[in-house]
């Protein structure tokens, strides 16, 4: 998710126009995502992207600040959350930093939390309905190429964390095409914590929904809202098993 402001960000970004009922695509579930609760859901999205990996340092506290736009004694307070969590590392001296743990993979099932999970998809369901319903017979077929390619390669790749990775690009990808830059930035916010509170599927699951990703983008080529609508519920509706 690499932008002209980093790959963490940028967060300070003007709203997106509403779509399909979304009054404010920048509210997630809930009581809302606080700034350290950003820095944790934008650090789980890039470890899951493979933007970072365990045992990578990750960048000053300023850097991610101005990144994720947000200040930086929130981003410092985080990173020290995230810390004490085991989720990243704190080492001192002249090659010290903040590294992503490397028992991230093995810390990451504690925090799991089916009923946010559960909100944060259906929530993923209506804004992704609402994209498709806005943007039927309206979106240019050079912006589904793009997309094709991606579902192209999951279906070439039996390794688990690229198909997760994939399969996350595909969603932002798709938020974007559909709904603009800022609205990708509301599917990252999403995406982010879901990385942390739901487990991620096994390789027959994210096959499964690879077969809805090629649906709906046939759908969409077509201009048919209602097949395309369709498709988006039954990607939901396929459940980690």
């Amino acid at each position: 998710m690499v932008n002209a402001a980093g790959k963490f960000g940028p967060y300070g970004q003007p709203a997106p126009a509403s779509v399909a009922g979304v009054q404010d695509a920048r509210v997630l579930p809930g009581r809302g995502q606080t700034g350290a609760e950003l820095v944790r859901s934008r650090i789980a999205l890039q470890v899951r992207l493979t933007s970072v990996s365990p045992g990578d340092r990750l960048p000053d506290a300023g850097v991610l600040a101005e990144e994720l736009g947000i200040g930086e004694i929130t981003v410092r307070r985080a990173l020290e959350a995230m810390c004490q969590d085991g989720l990243l590392d704190r080492r001192r001296g002249r090659t010290g930093g903040t590294f992503v743990a490397q028992g991230w993979d093995t810390i990451v099932p504690a925090l799991h939390d089916e009923g946010e999970a559960a909100s944060l998809n259906a929530f993923h369901l209506l804004l992704e309905c609402g994209l498709v319903a806005h943007g039927a017979g309206e979106v240019p077929a050079d912006r589904l190429d793009g997309l094709q390619a991606l579902v192209d390669e999951m279906d070439l790749t039996d390794d688990p964390g690229p198909l997760l990775m994939l399969e996350t690009r595909f969603h932002l990808d798709l938020a974007e095409a559909l709904g603009g830059a800022g609205v990708r930035e509301l599917t990252a916010d999403l995406l982010g914590r879901l990385c942390l509170v739901q487990p991620a599927p096994d390789i027959a699951v994210v096959r499964a929904r690879n077969r809805c990703h090629a649906d709906l983008l046939a759908e969409l080529g077509r201009g048919a809202l209602d097949p395309a609508v369709q498709a988006v519920k039954a990607h939901q509706h396929t459940h980690p098993g």
